[in-house]
């Protein structure tokens, strides 16, 4: 009665103990905080970057996904694991490339910068035209492309990072897509005929590439078409897609 102001105040926290949930203590959170921060944290995705008004990110760099510094301890094969298990969680492509065929696709995509890439839909082939820019590979729509010319938006983009390649022996790859065009399988169908084009021992099969860049009247289409068959990898994404519609 003498002091009504301490008198609440001692019954609001004796009202906030009986709340809190049986075994809880501000030791043991304590103690989850301290392991949660003792923990390696090898990602940081996000920082740093800007969207551009497609969506995409600009100026995607290493550091603004993986805490570069902290993994340059790790063997090739550590990286790998932290890598593809981290991007496993998420709805994208990825890719840990060997250092050797990484350099064979770059000394090919500064010759050959663009390509025609066939995707299997539930009714014959949509096709994109796959655009190097730098280390980043753009997809867009070919009719996207004749309606809009230079200012069609990309659907899917896949971002190749060689920070760690002279070092470790490895190239880092992820990719960010428009999920209203594309579906991650698609994507990675898509992702996967960069190394069939480009990364080929088969002469017959690069040649598409040199002939869509030098010699463009002489291209055509069906050659990759046929090419995609053969590999397989037209074939593994048409099941998928008859399940779908059932």
């Amino acid at each position: 009665r003498s002091s009504p102001d301490v008198f609440e105040s001692r019954m609001e926290k004796r009202n906030e103990v009986k709340k809190q949930p049986v075994g809880y203590s501000k030791q043991a959170e304590f103690v989850r905080c301290m392991e949660e921060k003792a923990r390696p944290i090898f990602f940081a995705e996000g920082l740093g970057t800007k969207t551009s008004k497609g969506g995409f990110t600009r100026d995607k760099t290493l550091d603004s996904i993986l805490n570069v510094e902290m993994v340059k301890e790790k063997s090739a094969e550590e990286i790998k694991q932290i890598w593809n298990q981290y991007f496993s969680a998420k709805d994208t492509v990825y890719a840990v490339i060997p250092a050797e065929k990484f350099d064979l696709i770059w000394k090919r995509a500064q010759k050959c910068p663009s390509f025609l890439y066939a995707l299997p839909r539930k009714e014959g082939y949509e096709f994109f035209v796959g655009q190097w820019s730098g280390t980043e590979l753009h997809f867009t729509s070919l009719i996207n492309v004749q309606t809009q010319g230079e200012s069609a938006p990309s659907q899917l983009v896949l971002y190749h990072y060689p920070e760690l390649q002279k070092e470790k022996g490895i190239v880092l790859m992820t990719a960010e897509m428009d999920s209203k065009f594309l579906v991650v399988h698609e994507a990675q169908c898509l992702a996967n005929q960069v190394q069939l084009f480009y990364a080929t021992d088969r002469s017959e099969t690069y040649e598409l590439v040199e002939t869509f860049n030098h010699r463009s009247s002489e291209f055509k289409y069906m050659s990759v078409i046929a090419e995609l068959e053969q590999s397989g990898l037209g074939k593994a994404l048409r099941p998928r897609q008859v399940s779908d519609k059932s």
